[in-house]
């Protein structure tokens, strides 16, 4: 195993997640061709292969213990983060990849064909022009907005009993306040990145108790 294959399953046992070797082998897979593909569609600024490790593979893997299945979207994909790498992680999820840029759709397309991801789904088109068949588990997003518009174009396509999740970087305490009516902030939750000084954490939003099924815990 070659240094960065060590680096990630040193992160991933840090993180307390089990992943087969061939997982793995495939993260770094994913890696080799985001730096690939960024040299011509400029996918993202991180290109050493060790910061994107930290960066983008194990800051995703990172919110996968507070987070629910099976039915998942990753809004404002980008270059695939978080959605490919839980994908990855979760075989027996179906991950929706929502990206509405092209070029960046493209990649996400060629990417799941050639990490054979069989549990996938992209759609090149914007939030609010996706109407999907069935609503999702979780709704998580990395970088698409502030919390209020991401929750506001969103959270139409998330299920009663389902959440919202936010990626963030220090505690957004301006963002917490503009939830729209009808959704609550659940928690906000402190993630430690193996390897990675800044600060990260997941805001969890659900439907407001009056709008969710007397059955429902959490």
């Amino acid at each position: 195993m070659d240094d960065l294959g060590i680096h990630l399953s040193a992160g991933i046992a840090k993180l307390g997640i089990s992943l087969p070797a061939e997982t793995c082998s495939r993260m770094l897979q994913y890696l080799g061709l985001i730096e690939k593909w960024s040299q011509v569609y400029n996918l993202t600024a991180t290109r050493e292969p060790g910061e994107m490790l930290k960066k983008h593979l194990l800051d995703s893997l990172s919110v996968l213990p507070y987070i629910a299945g099976p039915y998942v979207i990753d809004v404002g994909s980008g270059a695939g983060l978080p959605g490919i790498p839980l994908a990855l992680a979760r075989p027996d999820w179906r991950v929706v990849l929502l990206e509405s840029n092209h070029k960046k759709a493209a990649f996400l397309k060629q990417a799941s064909v050639e990490l054979s991801l069989k549990n996938t789904e992209i759609a090149a088109v914007r939030v609010e022009d996706f109407h999907p068949d069935t609503l999702f588990n979780t709704v998580i997003s990395r970088a698409f907005s502030d919390l209020g518009e991401f929750v506001r174009v969103a959270g139409r396509l998330c299920l009663k009993d389902g959440r919202l999740a936010a990626m963030k970087g220090i505690y957004p305490h301006e963002e917490l306040a503009q939830v729209p009516a009808g959704f609550t902030v659940e928690k906000t939750l402190p993630v430690t990145v193996p390897g990675l000084e800044a600060a990260r954490h997941l805001v969890i939003v659900g439907h407001a108790l009056q709008d969710r099924p007397e059955t429902e815990t959490l």
